[in-house]
Parts: structure tokens; sequence; C-alpha cells
């Protein structure tokens, strides 16, 4: 039996859509729909459209705008960052879920952009370059090397082609993003060896840029990279990182925690996604999950790493491994500057268009950004 939809055409049935094309074409015109409205809807209606009803665990209340976004994108049928868990077609319908929703987010940020190449070890890497286009007073003697998160598997230099600019405008520094090697396709340690390969061009190459510092950088999967890479850098006593910038990163991949089991179905990143972004990345891969080089947290020795600044969330699975990373690093002495964005979930940086809490928040981390570079620079 089939389903009709409007105009006649069939659900499934032969010479139709497949199943699966339908479904995911319908969920991203509601993705659009719903991410388009959220901006021009006021936190009292949203509330009124929530019914009143606050979302608190540990004693945090989870933000309004992404309250309301996670409850429009369950009603829709939409849930969770991995679209499609399948094992044949799942990690190509979940890129292109990502990047398209990424497109419906764009707020059109002016920088200077252009696409360049970096010699990785198994081939050139893509990336992209953002410079301040001259507004306000930029510093691009900072340059920011960013890996993007998407659990290994998913995200590219478009998905977090907003969130690059925005760091690059409102931060007043030179960005360059990654398009580092993703798994399945390419099992750990690939994505490391590419960051680390990204950061040792970066240094032979920052007189060019007119760079005096670099930040490693990165969110999720990315913030990981960004630890790996400083650890790397300190192990091989290569020039440090002036900053990592951490953004809720994945550093223990063997461990379970209590953000793991709070936080694991409802709040965009879910404990499903994470199995299967762990299952792409470690299955038949050269490495296991307590290995420091997936596992950061795990590494023996802390000392001696650049300072950091970290931004958890409080509605976010990995919260507790990225707080206690940061404070591993201070009891270490490390200099941290750790940041829990209490009302916020993961990925929350990438939601800063829809505006509420995650704009305010991703302000701040950006602040906090410029601030730790001007004190590096006094």
């Amino acid at each position: 039996m089939t389903e009709s939809l409007p105009g006649g055409q069939a659900l499934g049935g032969a010479g139709g859509h497949s199943r699966d094309t339908v479904k995911q074409a319908v969920l991203q015109r509601a993705t659009k729909f719903t991410l388009s409205a959220i901006p021009r809807i006021s936190d009292r209606t949203k509330r009124l459209l929530l019914g009143g009803r606050s979302v608190v665990v540990d004693g945090n209340t989870l933000d309004t705008t992404l309250q309301f976004t996670l409850a429009a994108e369950h009603a829709a049928g939409v849930g969770g960052l991995v679209a499609d868990h399948s094992s044949q077609s799942g990690v190509a319908v979940s890129r292109a879920a990502l990047r398209a929703t990424a497109a419906m987010m764009d707020p059109r940020i002016r920088a200077d952009v252009t696409e360049i190449s970096i010699p990785g070890p198994a081939g050139p890497l893509r990336a992209r370059r953002y410079v301040p286009d001259g507004t306000g007073s930029p510093d691009t003697s900072a340059l920011l090397l960013y890996f993007h998160g998407g659990g290994f598997v998913i995200g590219d230099l478009d998905t977090h082609d907003s969130l690059c600019r925005l760091i690059c405008r409102d931060g007043g520094i030179q960005v360059i993003s990654v398009d580092y090697r993703l798994a399945p396709e390419h099992k750990a340690p690939a994505a490391i060896d590419d960051a680390y390969a990204a950061y040792r061009w970066a240094l032979d190459h920052a007189a060019g840029l007119g760079a005096t510092r670099i930040v490693v950088g990165g969110d999720s999967a990315g913030g990981n990279l960004a630890a790996v890479v400083a650890q790397q850098a300190r192990d091989s006593e290569l020039p440090l990182p002036a900053l990592q910038l951490l953004l809720y990163p994945v550093t223990d991949m063997s461990s379970e925690t209590r953000s793991k089991t709070l936080f694991s179905d409802g709040y965009f990143l879910s404990k499903r996604d994470m199995d299967w972004f762990s299952g792409h990345y470690l299955d038949g891969a050269e490495v296991s999950a307590d290995d420091p080089v997936v596992s950061p947290l795990l590494s023996e020795d802390l000392s001696g790493l650049p300072p950091a600044l970290v931004v958890t969330a409080g509605f976010d699975p990995l919260r507790d491994e990225g707080n206690r990373y940061a404070r591993a690093m201070q009891d270490a002495g490390v200099v941290v500057d750790l940041r829990e964005e209490r009302s916020m979930i993961h990925a929350f940086a990438n939601f800063f268009p829809l505006g509420g809490g995650s704009a305010t928040a991703t302000s701040a981390m950006i602040s906090a950004l410029r601030a730790h570079l001007s004190h590096a620079e006094s």
C-alpha cells in the first residue's frame, strides 16, 4: 500500500522517488520553515507556545529559544544531529542533511574569503581562509586554525562557514578552516594526522600570512583535534599555539559520564548519534578508544600545554568530559578559562543565527577569545 502526497505523488511504489528520498525532502522543508520562523518569534510567544513549561536539569534551565527549536523539530519529525543511522546510505544522507541545515541558517556575514590548499599526509587538504574585511579594529596578526565538528564523520567547510565568518568578523582575526579526512572512509587517526599537518603548515607559513600568533580551535570532534594537536606540538617540541579554543570538545571516547546519561536523547546530540560516530571512526581503526590520540583526557601528562579557553554546555552529553579536561589541565599547571554555558545544548555556536541564548553565548565566547589574545600580546 502506498501513501499519497499532495499532487498525487506516491510515497514509495514504482515510478516515484524512494521512500527515504521523499522523507528527507519533507523533513528538509519542515526544518527550513522552522528555522526561518524561530528568529522572528518573541520569547514571550515561544513560552506561550511551550505551555509555560521550562526544562530544568541539574539546576540549569534550558534556553527558551533552544527548547522551542527542539520541540518544533521533534514535532516535525526531525531529530538529532545524524539524519540517517542506516549502515548503507546513512553517511551520505547525514552529510547532505547537515549541509542543507547550515545553508538554511546562513546570516550572510561579510569577510574576505579565499579557498586554499594545504599539503596533507595523504594528499592536499581543502581549506578556507577568512580575513576581516577591514571594518572594526581587526588584528590579523592572530590566526585561528579551526577544525569543524561532526563526530569525525559529517561536517565540512560549508557547515561551519557561518561560524568561521562570525569569529573572523567579531573577533577581528584571521581564520583558516581545515577540511580534514572523515570516517568511515578514513579511520582514526587520519583526522588527527591531517590536523597536525595543517598546524605544521600554519607554523611554516605564518609570516607569509602576516600572523605572529596561532590559535588551534574547534568544536566537538574539532575540539578534540585541537586538543590533540596541542599535545602533539608539545611532545614534538614545536612552537606551541598561543591558545587552545575548545568548544564542547570530545575528550574521552572510552568512558561513560553522568551527562551522557542525562542527555542521551532529546538534546540534539544523542547517544545513538555518538555510538554511530564512534563506530565509524574507531571500528577497524589502528587505535582504540582509550588511546590519547582520540581521547586527550587520558594522556598521562597534561603539563606544558598552551593556555586554553574551554566552553561547555549545560545540556550537552559531552559536558562532563569537557569540564574534566579543563580541570585536569588546570591541575597540571595549565592556564585554563573554563566557561560552562549552563542553558545551552551541544553545537549551540552553530545555532547563533536563531538568536536567543545561542547568539549571546557565542558572542561571549568570541569576546573571551579576543580578551585572551589581547592579554597574550601585552
